[in-house]
């Protein structure tokens, strides 16, 4: 067993960092309930995770409490919504109460591991060999693994078969960029609506035009490439013909989800996570990948936490730790999480035959994740979010006509540049 030993922990604070960790202050948590110093012969481990909606007597927190107890101790868990969790993660790191274990957003894998607040699942003596390299590699900083993702989600297109038939389109058949404007235009040709997304100008925004982007070809360090602009021009056509709604623009991925189940859709570019929704939406749904320009299944982004390990003052804990997180990450572990969760695919090839054995309609999730790329991918690391914001904001303004796309996309450019260099 390899332990880490104790570092630096660097927190630049900018001025948005540090006013919400100043009103974060009264919330604190330490090491255990009472604030006593943890050892490594103590019986409590601490951990925290980004589900608040499951309560200390659902199958989740069952779950995490049966992981401390194969390792010999009880678990203390804490949830946070997803902006919470980040921001109380620094907030302890700077003062020396970190958990044990925190189960993290995967884009903000990071920005904690920016800091030098995380251990490697190398010092940890974690065997990632069988994890799928596109989905741990959103957990990558300067070749190091900074932890292990529980599962994936991702995107694709859901389709209303009612729909799609009544125009004599064949879903099949929609496999890349050309066939799949054809499809709208036969849809809307026959009466219906064509295709609903979430551009919305936020995360969400970047999160839903990423497969477009990287369907294309583009790379994110070079938001003005002919092959961006395609993307762009590819949704600001489909505004303009009336094949997708200008409600777009302001469309969370709830508010497009909302829109689909209208039924009047042909299709609707949303996750995993709805799909017990399509089953019980009242009208037959599919699922297709959503299509490279050229061909194939684009690359969507990864969704999904990571299980990480911060650094602790008592290198004698890491020995319980590295238990705990190798029992949330075994094949079973994988699908348990996967099962518990509904939306979740196992990152690894025995985790998703595993999967595929008990639910074979999630085969065009399993392709998808399998498809998928992490947004921080590449070693973007903490420069993913200023360029992400410079995305969202070229998309709006392309898609509302304040500025052509060639226009956005190089203001987009320029700003992201300078907001990295």
């Amino acid at each position: 067993m390899h332990h880490t030993t104790r570092r630096t922990i660097r927190l630049p604070l900018t001025a948005g960092v540090a006013t919400v960790m100043l009103g974060l202050l009264g919330a604190c948590s330490s090491g255990t309930a009472d604030g006593t110093e943890t050892s490594g012969t103590d019986a409590t481990y601490t951990w925290w995770d980004p589900y608040p909606q499951h309560e200390d007597s659902s199958d989740w927190a069952g779950r995490v409490q049966a992981c401390g107890e194969e390792a010999g101790v009880t678990i203390e868990r804490t949830a946070y919504d997803t902006t919470a969790l980040t921001n109380q993660a620094l907030l302890a790191a700077q003062e020396g109460t970190s958990p044990d274990v925190i189960l993290l957003d995967n884009p903000a894998v990071s920005t904690l591991a920016d800091t030098g607040m995380l251990t490697t699942v190398d010092e940890l003596g974690l065997d990632t060999s069988a994890v799928d390299e596109n989905l741990l590699a959103a957990g990558v900083v300067g070749g190091d693994a900074y932890g292990i993702p529980i599962g994936a989600n991702t995107l694709a297109l859901y389709y209303n078969k009612a729909v799609l038939d009544a125009a004599g389109v064949d879903p099949a058949t929609v496999t890349d960029w050309d066939a799949l404007t054809a499809a709208l235009e036969k849809v809307t040709g026959a009466g219906k609506k064509g295709i609903t997304f979430a551009a919305i100008g936020t995360e969400e925004g970047s999160f839903q035009f990423l497969p477009w982007f990287w369907g294309a070809g583009a790379d994110l360090r070079e938001l003005d490439s002919p092959e961006a602009l395609a993307a762009v021009e590819l949704w600001k056509g489909w505004l303009d013909k009336g094949y997708a709604p200008n409600s777009v623009i302001s469309n969370s991925q709830n508010t497009t989800w909302e829109e689909f189940l209208t039924g009047e859709y042909a299709f609707a570019e949303n996750g995993t996570w709805q799909v017990n929704s399509a089953a019980e939406a009242g009208f037959e749904t599919g699922i297709i990948q959503i299509p490279a320009q050229d061909g194939g299944g684009a690359p969507a982004p990864t969704g999904g936490e990571f299980i990480v390990a911060p650094v602790q003052e008592d290198a004698a804990r890491y020995e319980v730790t590295r238990q705990i997180v190798e029992c949330m990450t075994t094949p079973e572990g994988f699908v348990e999480t996967a099962s518990t969760f509904a939306y979740y695919v196992p990152p690894t090839a025995e985790g998703q035959e595993a999967l595929l054995a008990e639910n074979p309609d999630l085969e065009p999730w399993v392709a998808a994740v399998q498809d998928a790329k992490g947004r921080t991918s590449d070693d973007l690391g903490t420069d993913y979010p200023v360029i992400s914001e410079a995305l969202w904001t070229a998309v709006q303004n392309a898609l509302s006509g304040a500025a052509t796309p060639q226009e956005a996309l190089e203001t987009a450019q320029a700003d992201a540049a300078a907001a990295t260099s």
